[in-house]
């Protein structure tokens, strides 16, 4: 597998550059939580958002917690059905917020985030697993072509769970 490169070129192009890295990271290794490691990095490196993360469902205490990402310390834990993340997870869809301070029961991990998609990650089962969460640092960083695109990138996690 080639190293990353960043690819110039209009919002489509990247993320096809991206989805196209993100196969070849999903073909070589079946260790999940490594390829959610290297997706992440692929995903900071050629955007540069404030953050860029996972958070894995936890059964157990019925909350997200914690996986891997890029970016400024986060939150460990969110309850389900609290925040963008556990919105995602309960509603079982994307989640495109241009102002996070608009968003009823946001959770500000950092001060410094203006806006966020979440992408719910499924199993073949039709479970959410994880939850893809990237931050910017301006308003209006994301539009649904964002989600989009994200979601083909967390389908490839589906045989991985």
């Amino acid at each position: 597998m080639e190293n990353f490169t960043r690819f110039t070129g209009d919002k489509a192009a990247q993320y096809r550059h991206v989805l196209a890295q993100a196969k070849e990271i999903c073909a070589h290794e079946d260790n999940l939580i490594a390829v959610m490691a290297n997706l992440t990095a692929v995903l900071n490196q050629q955007f540069g958002w404030l953050w860029t993360g996972f958070y894995l469902v936890d059964q157990n205490a019925n909350t997200l917690v914690l996986g891997p990402f890029q970016g400024p310390l986060a939150c460990t834990r969110i309850p389900f059905g609290r925040g963008v993340c556990g919105t995602a997870w309960a509603e079982k869809r994307s989640v495109v917020v241009p102002d996070v301070h608009a968003f009823p029961g946001h959770i500000a991990c950092s001060a410094l985030s203006q806006s966020e998609v979440v992408v719910p990650c499924f199993d073949t089962g039709g479970q959410v697993r994880a939850v893809l969460d990237i931050d910017s640092a301006e308003l209006n960083g994301f539009t649904d072509e964002d989600a989009a695109y994200l979601e083909q990138l967390c389908g490839l996690l589906r045989a991985k769970y």
